[in-house]
């Protein structure tokens, strides 16, 4: 016996592997993974549910794909964990430009306690039909479903028991809980038809649930009222309390008054009727209990108020659903964790494209893998422009760095000769710094700063007195002979001639993220059309026209026009400051040659 058992485990786990990298149907090109979580602490889902419905939110958070997806979504199809057992399913809610899908989807089974469960979406398969079923999405005993829709006046039932609604007064919301809404002012109601499917029986039971969120103070106002004879059934609100109610002539069983519902905020509340009690739930937990005696009760029933349109509940109702049997607290918690937000029961997990060797859609790894010769070529020259880019605004940004501060120091102590002898602050210029000269990037970051050698106005004030010298001798400093006009503009000329080149130094390089900027676009615009230009002319040749076939090599030339902007981007904006640095450093330059030159003929002049 426990060979054979060990034999068959051993072929089971042969198949695994074969199992989760099936694939549904071929036709469809893309399918994404829901995985299904029942494990997590608080939830109290620990025993099995079976034929559960489920909503699917989709978004731009957690869906990238909308773009793949036929637009009156006849492509959607939802398949069991197994990958053959397709699923009835019903979209509530689409919004193509903004991005958000929600679908209801009906599980076999849900298993408790455990997160290794999923389902898979399939879509992208442009011939497929529209197979929607909203009936199908529910179980036999799910009596009546109201999604609400803003779009339609008409509340309609999603069932297969099809209730007719009498009369609706409500006023429908196109932003409520789970797309739309019902909104309730106190005097609106929702009136429904008597039906067999929504009569009371004791044997089976009665199950109500609704997501509210009430608005102000309720004084006795009605969630839901069922009166027939002297039998009566109600779910209200009073102070604020939830309570529930059911009478059978003098007999009146009720639940304590002791549940507050917050204000403007979406809870989850649920009635359930068993033969011998009734139980109120609040966000997925039993929080009120009574014992009664059920008996069986027909008659229409009515929402968000009394059987006479009073007492209306003041808020917004979503989500309204009946079940002609009494509902586990497993089975209401999972509609809780599943409807509320966030979503605690399900995890919509990357695509997948058919085809793809590690089994996730990997965009990244598509465009890359569909990426041509020509575009790596672009692209490889992209990145070796962007790493030059970046060298450059580096090393400039730590120059321009340098030369601030010692444009400052330099300043500073010349400030405080005041009248004394301007040639006071000049040096004698090393061999390291005349080695260094011809790189002002490589002198501010590894040569001394011990004489403001970064400083470009200090190269001026240098330049100036070497002039002054030249023309005085070396007793220049005690005025053995005084600077003639013309001497002074010689020396001016001089000035002017080293500030071109102090500008020229800082501006050297620069041209380099002027060409990043400029050219990385139109380097990526070419790798992108030349792509575009491939992925057709493929498409010529083969025949083979559709979005599949299409996509990843457009995605791919478009991969370049992208490393492009990644290289102009940065550049820019470092262009931008770099210049705007530059510039303040120019004008003190000037400002310090024109005092200088000033306070030289002052100071040696005749």
């Amino acid at each position: 016996m426990k060979r054979s058992l060990f034999k068959a485990l051993v072929i089971a786990l042969a198949f695994v592997p074969a199992i989760a990298s099936a694939w549904w149907n071929d036709k469809w090109p893309y399918r994404m993974a829901v995985g299904i979580d029942t494990s997590q602490a608080g939830a109290n889902v620990s025993t099995n549910q079976t034929e559960v419905p489920v909503l699917v939110r989709m978004h731009s958070g957690n869906f990238q794909d909308f773009f793949l997806v036929k637009e009156d979504l006849s492509d959607l199809r939802f398949v069991a964990m197994d990958d053959k057992t397709p699923l009835n399913h019903h979209v509530e809610y689409f919004d193509l430009i903004n991005q958000m899908l929600f679908v209801w989807v009906k599980i076999p089974a849900v298993t408790g306690g455990i997160n290794t469960e999923k389902i898979w979406m399939y879509y992208g398969n442009q011939e497929a039909v529209p197979n929607e079923d909203p009936a199908g999405t529910y179980d036999a005993e799910q009596a009546l479903v109201f999604h609400f829709d803003a779009t339609d006046t008409t509340v309609v039932d999603q069932t297969a028991y099809a209730n007719q609604v009498l009369e609706n007064t409500a006023t429908l919301n196109s932003a409520s809980l789970i797309a739309s809404g019902a909104l309730f002012d106190g005097t609106q109601s929702i009136k429904i038809q008597e039906n067999p499917a929504l009569r009371i029986m004791p044997e089976s039971g009665f199950t109500f649930s609704a997501w509210v969120k009430p608005q102000g103070t309720q004084y006795d106002h009605y969630l839901l009222h069922k009166k027939v004879g002297a039998l009566e059934l109600s779910l209200a609100i009073d102070g604020n309390i939830l309570y529930a109610k059911f009478q059978e002539g003098g007999s009146v069983f009720e639940t304590p008054r002791s549940i507050l519902l917050a204000q403007d905020t979406w809870q989850h509340v649920a009635l359930v009727l068993k033969a011998q009690e009734m139980s109120v739930y609040l966000n997925g937990n039993p929080v009120m209990t009574v014992p009664l005696t059920l008996v069986e009760m027909g008659g229409p029933l009515t929402l968000g108020a009394n059987d006479e349109g009073k007492q209306g509940f003041i808020g917004e109702m979503d989500e309204v659903r009946i079940s002609k049997v009494a509902r586990t607290p497993e089975w209401i918690m999972l509609a809780v964790n599943n409807q509320g937000q966030p979503d605690k029961l399900l995890a919509p997990q990357p695509g997948e494209q058919l085809g793809d060797a590690g089994g996730s859609s990997g965009f990244i790894e598509v465009i890359l893998t569909s990426t041509g010769e020509s575009g790596w070529v672009i692209i490889m020259l992209l990145a070796l422009m962007g790493l030059v880019s970046w060298l450059v605004m580096l090393g400039k940004a730590l120059y321009i760095r340098h030369v601030r501060k010692d444009n400052g120091a330099f300043l500073a102590q010349y400030r405080e000769l005041g009248n004394e002898d301007p040639a006071m602050l000049d040096h004698e210029e090393t061999e390291e710094e005349k080695e260094l000269s011809g790189s002002p990037i490589a002198q501010a970051i590894f040569g001394s700063h011990d004489h403001f050698q970064s400083s470009p106005i200090y190269h001026l004030y240098h330049r100036a007195i070497t002039e002054v010298h030249a023309r005085m001798g070396a007793t220049a400093g005690a005025k053995a002979s005084a600077l003639t006009p013309s001497a002074v503009e010689a020396i001016r000329a001089a000035l002017d001639a080293d500030m071109t080149r102090e500008i020229q130094k800082l501006n050297g390089q620069m041209v380099l993220l002027t060409i990043a900027i400029s050219g990385g676009p139109f380097l990526g615009l070419l790798g992108t059309v030349v792509g575009v230009m491939i992925t057709f002319a493929a498409i010529a040749a083969t025949g083979d026209v559709n979005i599949a076939a299409i996509a990843p090599g457009v995605a791919a030339a478009l991969a370049t026009t992208v490393a492009g902007l990644f290289v102009a981007i940065p550049a820019l904006f470092g262009y931008n400051w770099l210049a705007s640095r530059i510039k303040e450093v120019v004008v003190d330059m000037r400002v310090f040659s024109d005092e200088f030159i000033t306070r030289i003929a002052e100071y040696y002049g005749e």
